[in-house]
């Protein structure tokens, strides 16, 4: 793309790295599981898969918010270094990696990481808005139908398909989450632009406390986790997820439990 860079960070290849690494555990761990019914290769390259990968896509999450802005009329986001992938350059790199994969290993959802900043006025349009908002949920939701159909298609140990069918609906759990009309959410900002001044100015005084009330209700109140992932299951459902591979996957990933 003219005018991007196209230097990718160390960083973002280094996750990558333990993603691979990961992936290549379950598959060294799958003849201890065959022979004995557990295997802690199998749990900890899972773990390290599944991980991995979550830091991969939060990175390719905010990339694309950032790449879409820029082609939108913010090239600010370059000199920011958002387009390299660096995950020192997403905000704080303590609230948006290291807490979302806290609570991905304490309670299995996908919490939101912090955004890209963008400067809005400086896009085209309201529509252009928009865009930027939904082109973070809309990579979650292609990768986790790019690893559903690898699943499909690729001849693998079950291992490696578990572990990567658990990534997959943890794309989709974000997708869902992050869709959601919520101040704070991308499904909130598709919608941002086109809402009035005072619509606005309330949305943004209730903007860092709304997703982490919603994290809450969804870990606290067993109706509103019921309809999170079912809606999640169906759209995992969509483009072709294994529920029983998923929860396998979730079960070794949460091996604590």
């Amino acid at each position: 793309m003219r005018g991007v860079s196209a230097r990718i960070s160390p960083w973002f290849l280094l996750l990558v790295g333990i993603a691979v690494a990961g992936g290549a555990l379950t598959v060294a761990g799958e003849p201890q599981l065959v022979r004995t019914g557990t295997s802690v290769l199998l749990t900890a390259g899972v773990v390290l898969l599944v991980l991995g990968g979550w830091m991969v896509s939060l990175c390719l999450h905010e990339f694309g918010h950032a790449v879409v802005a820029y082609r939108g009329g913010d090239t600010s986001v370059r000199d920011k270094g958002y387009l390299t992938l660096d995950i020192r350059r997403y905000t704080d790199v303590g609230l948006s990696f290291v807490l979302p994969v806290i609570f991905l290993l304490i309670g299995g959802i996908p919490l939101p990481g912090g955004a890209v900043w963008i400067n809005h006025w400086a896009l085209r349009s309201r529509f252009t808005r928009s865009l930027v908002s939904l082109a973070g949920p809309t990579v979650n939701l292609v990768l986790g139908a790019a690893l559903t159909i690898m699943v499909a298609t690729l001849s693998m140990p079950i291992g490696l398909a578990a572990g990567l069918s658990c990534l997959a609906l943890i794309q989709v759990l974000a997708f869902v989450l992050n869709i959601l009309p919520v101040p704070g959410l991308d499904g909130f900002g598709v919608l941002e632009p086109y809402l009035s001044p005072g619509a606005r100015e309330l949305a943004a005084k209730v903007r860092p406390w709304a997703p982490i009330v919603l994290f809450l209700l969804i870990i606290g109140l067993p109706g509103v986790a019921q309809r999170f992932f079912s809606l999640s299951f169906f759209v995992f459902g969509v483009i072709g997820g294994d529920p029983g591979l998923a929860s396998a996957g979730y079960r070794e990933l949460l091996f604590w439990r």
